[in-house]
């Protein structure tokens, strides 16, 4: 009778376990649909693996809210000169609705799904492997709480037409979104 009972509660304990690890993986994004809240002075975290790159970050509605990068790297990419890419190599852009000082961004629910937030951990500064890109100008705005990156105050994003490294189709799409040069300026080359 008690190999019965340990057995039970141990079954009883994995199921309790099992659905609260799923319960903490899905949160609640009720403020996607709000403009951006003031930039915190939070550190940037990249790290040299690049194994979190492009892994998206959910709302539990299935909406793709953010992508995680580990590296900056500035370099020529599709004849827009030098801008920012990911450590995989796809390009990163500045959205011109978005507000440099304070860092504000506006794109939120549908717009996410296109132009996808870059999300950073909460790692010190010194730990961001950077390329060609100012440390200084580093830093994040939250977004529901998450630290999404900044570069010169601009929030960066990932544009989901851009399937291969090396791609700049997001250039001047709608006339307000670039991709994002070194010094967090806007690219001038159209793709």
């Amino acid at each position: 009778m008690i190999p019965h009972r340990i057995v039970l509660a141990s079954v009883a304990g994995l199921v309790s376990a099992l659905l609260l690890a799923a319960c903490d993986s899905s949160t609640d994004n009720a403020g996607a649909t709000s403009p951006g809240s003031v930039a915190s002075v939070a550190p940037v975290a990249t790290a040299a693996s690049e194994s979190a790159t492009s892994a998206p970050t959910g709302d539990g509605s299935g909406d793709r809210t953010g992508t995680t990068t580990t590296a900056l790297i500035a370099k020529a990419v599709g004849g827009t000169g030098d801008v920012v890419t990911d450590g995989n190599g796809m390009t990163l852009y500045r959205y011109e609705k978005d507000e440099p000082d304070p860092s504000k961004w506006t794109c939120a629910g549908a717009c996410t799904k296109t132009w996808i937030p870059v999300m950073v951990g909460d790692s010190a500064q010194d730990s961001v492997q950077t390329t060609g890109v100012e440390k200084s100008l580093l830093g994040t705005v939250h977004r529901d709480g998450k630290p999404q990156l900044t570069l010169a105050g601009w929030p960066l994003y990932r544009y989901s037409g851009d399937t291969a490294a090396g791609q700049v189709n997001g250039q001047g799409k709608d006339g307000l979104w670039f991709a994002v040069t070194p010094a967090g300026g806007k690219s001038g080359a159209s793709s």
